[in-house]
C-alpha cells in the first residue's frame, strides 16, 4: 500500500462559511466570537475563555505540527471571525479523521453555516484526501451537538461510558457516530438539500 501524503489544512469556502487555517493573528476575532454567548461557561462542551484562547490556539498549532489535528478558524458570510473546528485524533496510516472541538458564536447557531461547514469538512475528507471514515464525538448530555450530528447523516457507533474526567470532575460519557465514504454520497445530498431548505 502506497503511503498517503500527512493531512494539511486548505482553506475551503462556500456561499455562508469559509474555513481557513488557524493563525494567532485571528486570536482578537476568536475572543469576540466566545464572548457572544459566553461560550466557554457551558459545562457540557469545551470552549477556550477569553483569558485562555491564545494558549488554545498554541496548543492546537503544536497537535497540528505533531500531524494529530488540523485546525480551522471558521469565518461567517459578513466575513467576521464566527469560531473553530478541526479534524483531530487524526490517524494518518489509515486516513481516518474525526471532526472536533467544534464551537460557534452564538449569532451563527441555527444558521446555515454549521450545515455548510461540515459539508466543506466532509467532503475534503472524502473526494480529495480519501479518508476511509470520518468520527464525530460529543458529550452525551450535549444534546444540541447530538441531534445536530445526526441530521448530518451520521451513524451512531457506540457510548464509550466513563471515557473522560471533566475539568470539573464529573466523568463524561462520549457518544461515538461516524460516516463512511459509501454513505457519503447519500449524506451530502442531505446536506444539499437541508441548505436548499
Amino acid at each position: 500500500m502506497t503511503a498517503k501524503p500527512p493531512i494539511i489544512a486548505a482553506t475551503l469556502t462556500d456561499d455562508h462559511v469559509t474555513l481557513v487555517p488557524l493563525d494567532p493573528s485571528h486570536h482578537d476575532g476568536l475572543v469576540e466570537a466566545a464572548k457572544d454567548g459566553d461560550l466557554w461557561r457551558l459545562w457540557y462542551t469545551s470552549v477556550p475563555s477569553p483569558e485562555g484562547m491564545a494558549r488554545e490556539i498554541d496548543r492546537r498549532l503544536g497537535l497540528q505540527e505533531a500531524r494529530s489535528m488540523v485546525p480551522w478558524t471558521v469565518i461567517d458570510a459578513d466575513g467576521r471571525i464566527a469560531g473553530m473546528t478541526t479534524y483531530m485524533n487524526i490517524d494518518n496510516t489509515n486516513q481516518r479523521v474525526e471532526i472536533g472541538s467544534t464551537w460557534y458564536a452564538r449569532r451563527v447557531q441555527r444558521t446555515p453555516l454549521n450545515t455548510e461547514a461540515k459539508r466543506l469538512l466532509l467532503g475534503y475528507a472524502f473526494d480529495t484526501l480519501d479518508c476511509i471514515a470520518v468520527e464525530f464525538r460529543t458529550h452525551f448530555m450535549n444534546r444540541q451537538s447530538r441531534k445536530a450530528i445526526e441530521r448530518l447523516g451520521a451513524k451512531l457507533d457506540g457510548v464509550l461510558r466513563n471515557h473522560q474526567v471533566a475539568p470539573d470532575g464529573s466523568l463524561r460519557d462520549t457518544v461515538v457516530y461516524s460516516i463512511l465514504p459509501g454513505e457519503w454520497p447519500a449524506v451530502r445530498s442531505n446536506l444539499t438539500g437541508m441548505l436548499a431548505r
